[in-house]
């Protein structure tokens, strides 16, 4: 998508049309990265603590993504999982969040489920996400008083009103654990990797919700938000507060994201505490 196409988009000149045009670009070429990767598997992993592997393909994805939206926005702060942080970030207005590889586990076991995740916010607000699916060619992009659009055609979240003609995308570690089996009576679970690739998803419609009781990072959701939220859904945390990001710490306390419509069912279903 070229500005033009992002400025007839909005009906006007859009505020983020060259953030977000810069942010596909960078998306596709550090998918680039790990496509080649994933098909001759000559990466090295590495580990940084239990269930948390990380490669070489993440570096290099991360190096890109930073040599292009860092070098076009030096005035824009950085935030990636990669990338050490030094707290910088916290004085810019305007900051890239980023996960290189959202997904690295099921990029080792070969499953295409995983994204290149990018999103910019403002004043702890995500105001554009691009998530990108290098193996299945899936390119999310989305942004506030923009819309959502996958592969460059108009998408929205799903008119699905009752949980139990919901299709809700489960963790693969969750659910090996365990996790989900109270669930699975009320609605249909389909286990998929990647949390910003099941926010995609459902930002796209291609499933009615996702939830996770497990903190996660900012990096993990900042993009699959900024998403869902253009797509006429809605996120929030297990408080029932939309999350905030850009923050000192990076973790959010759970998640529900949803289409809208089955929001309040499944808070009630998960048990939402309001703080």
């Amino acid at each position: 998508m070229s500005e033009t196409d992002a400025t007839a988009r909005a009906g006007g000149p859009w505020q983020y049309a060259r953030e977000l045009e810069a942010a596909q670009s960078a998306a596709l070429e550090a998918g680039a990265i790990l496509e080649r990767h994933f098909r001759d598997r000559a990466y090295q992993i590495d580990s940084k603590g239990k269930d948390n592997p990380v490669t070489t393909a993440d570096f290099e994805a991360d190096a890109k993504l930073k040599e292009l939206l860092r070098g076009g926005f030096p005035d824009y702060g950085w935030l990636s999982e990669e990338t050490a942080d030094d707290g910088e970030r916290l004085n810019r207005e305007r900051v890239w969040i980023v996960d290189p590889l959202d997904g690295t586990k099921e990029f080792i076991k070969g499953i295409p489920e995983f994204v290149v995740a990018i999103a910019l916010t403002e004043a702890g607000s995500p105001v554009l996400g691009v998530s990108y699916n290098p193996i299945k060619r899936e390119l999310f992009a989305g942004g506030a008083g923009y819309g959502c659009q996958l592969d460059h055609a108009p998408a929205a979240v799903s008119a699905t009103r009752t949980l139990d003609h919901a299709t809700i995308l489960a963790s693969r570690s969750e659910t090996s654990r365990g996790e989900w089996k109270n669930y699975e009576g009320s609605m249909t679970v389909r286990a998929i990797g990647s949390v910003a690739y099941k926010l995609a998803l459902v930002a796209a419609g291609r499933a009615d919700a996702t939830f996770t009781l497990t903190p996660k990072s900012e990096w993990d959701i900042a993009s699959g938000t900024a998403l869902i939220v253009a797509a006429g859904g809605r996120v929030t945390d297990v408080h029932g507060d939309p999350p905030r990001f850009n923050k000192k710490s990076v973790k959010v306390p759970g998640l529900i994201a949803s289409n809208g419509h089955l929001h309040a069912a499944l808070e009630r279903l998960i048990g939402v505490k309001p703080r």
